[in-house]
């Protein structure tokens, strides 16, 4: 059916790569462990609506322009990199709910974030990612047909099983990290220790982008 074949297989390695940690797997935990599970949800649907870009983009052959345009590469790229970098210099710089009243006063988690501007950081995180765009590109064609009638059609319903599988993972992701969260009671010092860590990967996934080879 439109001339896609071993869906089954497709399936199976779409989930194991989304399983495999990263930036958004990330940025759903540290939402969630902090916020709640409907923060990391917020994140994990702006992760999804980033993924669907890609996946337009590649069946339009968008994503073959960063392929073969080296300028192209380079300032998403670079765009991508500056993002992940504001992203985990944020959380590393992180001020106290309620500010700096007395240095006496015990550690409290960071500030909550609005739901709209979580979705936004996750859609920014994926979307910035020209690996995410050239991975659909070298990854989805594999499960075409050579003969398909319309393998726009076929890249595009493939992508859509991806992102739908991969939403499964992050609103799991999203709700065991919260669950987790509560039941060992990480204190606020805790909390905000592991917040900074976060942000400090995220620190390296930016410099790791700008510095990848095109």
């Amino acid at each position: 059916m439109f001339g896609i074949h071993d869906l089954a297989l497709f399936i199976v390695s779409g989930l194991l790569l989304n399983i495999a940690p990263g930036p958004d797997s990330l940025l759903i935990m540290a939402r969630s462990a902090g916020q709640g599970w409907r923060a990391g949800s917020a994140a994990a649907l702006g992760i999804g609506s980033g993924t669907f870009v890609h996946i337009i983009g590649a069946a339009l052959g968008l994503s073959a322009v960063l392929a073969t345009s080296a300028t192209a590469f380079t300032v998403v790229k670079m765009i991508g990199a500056a993002y992940l970098l504001y992203v985990g210099l944020g959380m590393l710089l992180s001020r106290k709910r309620g500010s700096a009243a007395s240095t006496a006063t015990p550690a409290v988690a960071p500030a909550p974030l609005p739901y709209r501007r979580i979705y936004l950081q996750g859609f920014l995180t994926n979307v910035l990612n020209p690996k995410v765009a050239l991975f659909f590109l070298a990854f989805v064609p594999q499960f075409i047909e050579h003969d398909a009638p319309n393998k726009a059609l076929a890249f595009v319903v493939l992508g859509c099983i991806f992102n739908f599988n991969g939403m499964l993972w992050c609103h799991f992701l999203a709700v065991f990290t919260a669950l987790a969260s509560q039941r060992i009671r990480v204190s606020a010092f805790v909390t905000q220790t592991i917040n900074r860590l976060i942000g400090a990967l995220f620190v390296s996934f930016g410099i790791k982008l700008a510095l990848a080879p095109r």
